[in-house]
Order: C-alpha cells, then sequence, then structure tokens
C-alpha cells in the first residue's frame, strides 16, 4: 500500500458517471485514516474498497448525485453515514439517513442511493459482489 493518499486519490480510474476502484487499498495493521480519504477525494462519486474484513469488503464512498437501480443477488450490503445525508430508494420506498444512521439491504432488493450533497458512507458487502450490481 502506497501510504501517500493524495497519489491513491489522485490516480484513481475517471469514469464518466462513477468511479469505482475494487482494489483492495489497505492490508491487515494499516492505519486507515478515513477522515483524510474523505478530505482529499475530488470527485462527485468515488468509492473506495479499503480493506478486506473476512469474506466482506469495507467501501468509502464520498458521493453527491443518484446512483442506477440494482441489486446484488449473492448478499446483503450495510450502509453507514459518516458525513452528509444519504436516501435508500426501493421500488415502494425510500429510507432517509444522517450521520451515524445505517441500514442493511437484503440480498435480492432493488435499490439505489441519491446524495443531494457531498456525502461519505461506509459500505460492507461480500468481496466478490459486482459493486455496481447484478
Amino acid at each position: 500500500m502506497n501510504s501517500d493518499l493524495s497519489f491513491i486519490v489522485n490516480n484513481m480510474k475517471n469514469e464518466d458517471r462513477y468511479s469505482i476502484s475494487t482494489d483492495v487499498l489497505f492490508n491487515h495493521l494499516d492505519l486507515i485514516d478515513v477522515q483524510k480519504i474523505i478530505n482529499e477525494s475530488q470527485k462527485k462519486w468515488q468509492n473506495y474498497s479499503l480493506c478486506r474484513v473476512n469474506d466482506s469488503v469495507v467501501r468509502l464512498g464520498i458521493i453527491q448525485g443518484e446512483f442506477h437501480w440494482h441489486k446484488h443477488d449473492s448478499g446483503d450490503e450495510f450502509f453507514l453515514v459518516l458525513e452528509g445525508k444519504l436516501i435508500v430508494e426501493f421500488e415502494n420506498n425510500e429510507i432517509k439517513l444522517s450521520p451515524l444512521q445505517s441500514i442493511v439491504v437484503p440480498k435480492g432488493m432493488m435499490h439505489k442511493t441519491k446524495a443531494s450533497e457531498r456525502t461519505a458512507i461506509l459500505m460492507i458487502e461480500d468481496y466478490l459482489v459486482k459493486p455496481t450490481g447484478d
């Protein structure tokens, strides 16, 4: 792991709509400075795979805007808002999350996330899950 977070933040793949990195950035016992990553992120939709915990991956999303409708057939997805506000929309309702609130979306459930302001979230999901959905 390169300890210069500026290098990591500035050298992620650029995609038109989202920037999602599935490469795990940190190993066991590495210090992960989440606030520094949030502060240095420059994109409207950036998703970093921070670390693995057993068969799961912990991802950090710094987002503003709307993700597409999707589902994960193989596992549940956990969201925890660190900063900002997140809306998790389902086919028949939506749940609004503020800082330090969380939700688990069950596997197979269609959903999309939205953030009208810059929002930082932690997500935990199966390591092999496709972040953009099945």
